[in-house]
């Protein structure tokens, strides 16, 4: 089973994090997100404290996100997580999906500059080792810690911040997921045409540069695309309560939701 974090009451909304991260990077939303959802944030296999699985690709993280939900959900992703969720909303598992900078709207550099650009951030978080809770305590040091994921890393909590570092340092599942990049791109976009799709990017992405939310809104022109100015890789880091409002909003949009309610 995959190791998670569960609060709050309501409809069910898993959050999916990405390559290299756990749940607790959905930390500043939790708070907002709970008092109308029941949340479950989960460590996909191989991040966090969930074991290793045979398979890290996409398709394989969907199919243990939903064993773990059980019932219908709305879902949340960022990056490889916002790829898991679209592939949710694709087999109709998912009640609504939001995507925070999703993979797959690459082409062959860009993936490349996605591998290689967290990899830079895990060989960086390895090769710092005990300096690392020195740079943290600093704002000039989060700048340099967490300025590739993060528009605004002054403002990433010291102890979060440092805790978030030494998961992407110690991810036994993160070369494989990495590798897994290469076979995945978005397809059969006409699939989340029947429920509500927001696809969210940060304006200062550097991750998954914004040329990548172009093809997204070409790919998907069904869902809402919003630009997050001055939000990097990990928004809801930067912005959390414009995030936790267009997850709301992206539920609450929910056809089946609705209609329940009514």
């Amino acid at each position: 089973m995959l190791s998670h974090h569960r609060g709050g009451s309501g409809e069910l909304l898993v959050l999916v994090h990405g390559l290299g991260g756990t749940w607790r990077l959905w930390r500043p939303v939790l708070p907002a997100l709970e008092s109308r959802y029941e949340v479950l944030a989960v460590d996909l296999p191989g991040f966090g404290d969930s074991p290793v699985a045979p398979r890290a690709d996409v398709a394989a993280f969907a199919d243990a996100v939903a064993a773990l939900a059980g019932r219908p959900f709305h879902a949340v992703g960022s990056s490889l997580g916002g790829g898991v969720a679209l592939e949710l909303g694709r087999r109709g598992l998912a009640r609504s999906v939001t995507a925070f900078a999703p993979i797959g709207f690459w082409g062959p550099l860009g993936r490349r500059w996605c591998q290689a650009s967290v990899t830079a951030g895990r060989v960086a978080a390895r090769g710092l080792g005990p300096s690392l809770p020195r740079l943290a305590a600093t704002g000039l040091g989060r700048s340099v810690l967490f300025g590739l994921f993060y528009g605004r890393p002054g403002q990433v909590d010291p102890g979060e911040g440092l805790a978030d570092a030494r998961a992407l340092a110690a991810a036994p599942g993160f070369a494989a997921a990495r590798a897994a990049f290469a076979g995945h791109r978005f397809g059969d976009p006409g699939a989340l045409d029947r429920i509500p799709v927001t696809v969210a990017w940060g304006g200062r992405d550097l991750v998954l540069p914004v040329r990548q939310a172009r093809r997204a809104a070409a790919a998907l022109p069904s869902a809402r695309h919003v630009r997050l100015p001055g939000c990097g890789h990990l928004p809801f880091g930067d912005d959390p309560g414009t995030c936790a409002r267009l997850i709301a909003e992206t539920a609450i949009d929910s056809l089946p939701t609705t209609r329940e309610a009514s």
